[in-house]
């Protein structure tokens, strides 16, 4: 069907595992005419989880797309991962969405994935909304609920609609009332929730407002009760609920009806972060839904599609993309053009004719895109990229190696692909031990991704255990000096480096400054002296890992008008970091997690009890429906094994969700532990 921009409705299903969102998914397709029937999880058969791994596992690994055509209405939905182990898929989805709904599962209440993705969506300036679903089910207190995400999420979360007759049916609250009898729902007369809803959407604007009081709800316009509500969303002043049963069907196409006549448009949503330039230098650059403009996009997944090739989705900002178009990719000075363009509905790539601002769109076989690359059709827009999201930081690492020699090239080509179609998947080369090693958010994230090297590309691998990531750093200043003299008969070698160290805040990263004065190192010297500082700060100093958080200061050396080469200051650089380093009290850091573990109550004593022998520091615990909840920060080095544990604590009812908080020193024995396992091979001059 043809559409225009303001039929266009961009919404991603989000929440905790288990809320219900592929069901949700399926039965909106089916409900707006985009499948004949819905399929279900059990069943392995439905149109978001296409992954034979996701089908074996029964949920979602990736983000998935399709669409919902009716006259007036053109709907982008994306359904995401809910387990935190496939938060890269999920939240580099969020790039293409202008709403998030956030699935909440009406027996359960406000869980961890909740308030994960409702801050995610925050943050990023996209509207909030909640969608209540399984309100068919019993055993579930649907006003103690509301009045729960209201708690968790503030007084701004009220209902579009309410459930009645024991989650039967739904009842819209926002639409004014028909004069008589009030309307009665689950939660009481339906006229009292409309007015809060009023009362919150017509104080976001002045104008609205002084009609309001003047005229009272009879006075005001269709579309100023429209725009009203459209500027609170985009503000964050309503977050919307919405009550249904997926599986029922029961208020599902009167969510559809809510997301045509209330959601936002591509147009009425907070203007998307682009810049211009990097660093200090960038320049917010507005991009227009105008489809006659010249063309942005951004490329927010990668799909290494084994019939079609590398397959970039995309979604139109700016102007309009069209079959047989040329397009840039980031600042690239040679154009690629669209031979095809795609509509992805699954698995399924439904060729079109053109793409318009808000539009979701791919292109296949164009092997330099990658992930939030930004296609452009001139050169006015080059520099131009989105504001890059925060991905979560891998932690667990695993080395891996062909089980067959010889498939060394075809073991990093597959890796890279998996990379490129998940951003949080990392893989990294090792040039000192000539090691890979792949790093991803949890072990069950690894285990997947070992799965598809298998499935895919017929790899087998071996693998060692994960390697944790630390890091090192210096706990105070210090000085360090070498001087590199080297001759062998013909030219010779010559560079003297002094330089101070000094630490820096946790999380800085790393700082090299030149205060040489007189030309005492040359100018041109100066990067070489920087290449051995960094050389250090890749392979470690006293434990074999990355330095981080400290300041280099080169202030003083010397130089051979003729034995001075890039290669001298290159070791003496080196050298006399390592010197200094050594004098500065070198510490190694390790990674804390955020945990928190769910389990029966009845196993509260018992995963106490084993956090506190893994140097766990328990800051809190909550009772949620018949479960006990507890958040700590532990060493991510301790829980190595961790699955298992749980498992036999809890007798498989036990979970638990990592996410990275900081790094801090680790223990004195451990330090001692790990420097002595370090054995660097010494370099002969």
């Amino acid at each position: 069907m043809s559409h225009s921009t303001q039929h266009i409705r961009n919404v991603a299903l989000a929440g905790h595992p288990g809320t219900g969102k592929t069901t949700l998914f399926e039965a909106l397709l089916h409900a707006g005419g985009a499948i004949q029937a819905a399929g279900s999880v059990e069943r392995g058969n439905t149109v978001s989880d296409f992954d034979p791994i996701e089908k074996a596992r029964g949920h979602s690994i990736d983000a998935a797309l399709a669409s919902v055509d009716r006259p007036g209405l053109h709907l982008n939905l994306i359904d995401t991962p809910g387990y935190p182990d496939f938060r890269g898929p999920a939240l580099g989805a969020l790039a293409a969405a202008d709403t998030v709904a956030v699935v909440v599962d009406a027996t359960s209440g406000v869980a961890y994935g909740t308030r994960r993705m409702m801050e995610y969506a925050r943050q990023r300036g996209l509207c909030r909304m909640l969608v209540i679903n399984k309100i068919d089910q019993a055993g579930h207190d649907h006003a103690a609920l509301l009045a729960a995400l209201r708690e968790a999420f503030g007084p701004e979360v009220l209902p579009l609609n309410l459930p009645a007759e024991g989650g039967r049916t739904v009842v819209d609250c926002f639409s004014p009332l028909i004069e008589g009898t009030p309307v009665q729902s689950d939660l009481g007369a339906v006229a009292d929730w409309h007015q809060k809803i009023l009362d919150q959407v017509v104080e976001i604007n002045e104008t609205v407002m002084d009609h309001y009081l003047s005229l009272g709800e009879g006075g005001l316009s269709g579309q100023e009760l429209h725009d009203a509500f459209e500027q609170c969303l985009r503000e964050g002043h309503l977050v919307p609920v919405c009550f249904l049963s997926a599986r029922t069907g029961v208020g599902v196409r009167e969510w559809l009806d809510i997301a045509e006549r209330l959601l936002p448009h591509p147009g009425e949503v907070n203007p998307p972060p682009f810049v211009k330039g990097h660093g200090a230098q960038a320049q917010p650059v507005q991009a227009r839904p105008d489809p006659n403009a010249h063309v942005i996009a951004d490329v927010f997944k990668i799909v290494n599609d084994p019939f079609v090739g590398k397959l970039g989705i995309f979604r139109v900002y700016q102007g309009t993309v069209r079959k047989d178009s040329a397009l840039f990719i980031d600042d690239g000075r040679k154009p690629f053009k669209v031979a095809h363009l795609f509509r992805v509905q699954g698995k399924e790539h439904i060729e079109i004719a053109q793409a318009l601002p808000g539009d979701i769109a791919a292109v296949a076989k164009v092997d330099e895109l990658h992930f939030d690359a930004v296609l452009h059709d001139s050169h006015d827009e080059d520099h131009i990229h989105l504001a890059p999201l925060e991905f979560p930081q891998p932690m667990f690492g695993l080395a891996v190696l062909p089980a067959s020699k010889g498939q060394e090239q075809k073991l990093a080509l597959a890796l890279h692909r998996l990379a490129e179609e998940d951003p949080a998947f990392l893989v990294e080369h090792n040039a000192e031990t000539n090691e890979t090693v792949i790093r991803g958010l949890s072990d069950l994230h690894l285990r997947v991704m070992l799965q598809r090297l298998h499935d895919r590309y017929g790899l087998e691998v071996q693998t060692r255990p994960p390697r944790i990531a630390y890091r090192e750093t210096i706990s105070q200043p210090a000085e360090g000096h070498h001087r590199h003299k080297k001759q062998t008969g013909g030219a010779g070698q010559f560079g003297e480096v002094f330089l101070r160290i000094e630490p820096l805040p946790r999380g800085a990263g790393f700082e090299f400054v030149d205060e040489v004065k007189g030309g005492t190192i040359p100018g041109q010297f100066i990067p070489a002296v920087e290449k051995g500082v960094r050389q250090v700060l890749a392979s470690g100093a006293i434990a074999g890992y990355p330095i981080q958080d400290v300041r280099v200061i080169v202030y003083d050396g010397k130089h051979h008008p003729v034995d001075s080469k890039e290669v001298a200051f290159v070791t003496a650089g080196k050298r006399a970091f390592l010197d200094a380093i050594s004098k500065a009290q070198p510490q190694v850091l390790e990674p804390i997690v955020e945990l928190e573990v769910s389990a029966p109550e009845h196993c509260m004593g018992d995963i106490s009890g084993g956090l506190a022998g893994k140097r766990a520091r328990i800051h809190g615990t909550d009772a949620r429906s018949g479960e006990i909840v507890v958040r700590a920060q532990v060493p991510l080095s301790e829980l190595e094994g961790y699955a298992a544990e749980l498992k036999s604590i809890t007798g498989g009812r036990g979970r638990y969700t990592l996410d990275f908080s900081h790094y801090e020193p680790v223990p004195a024995q451990v330090q001692r532990k790990l420097t002595e396992a370090y054995r660097p091979s010494q370099e002969e001059d």
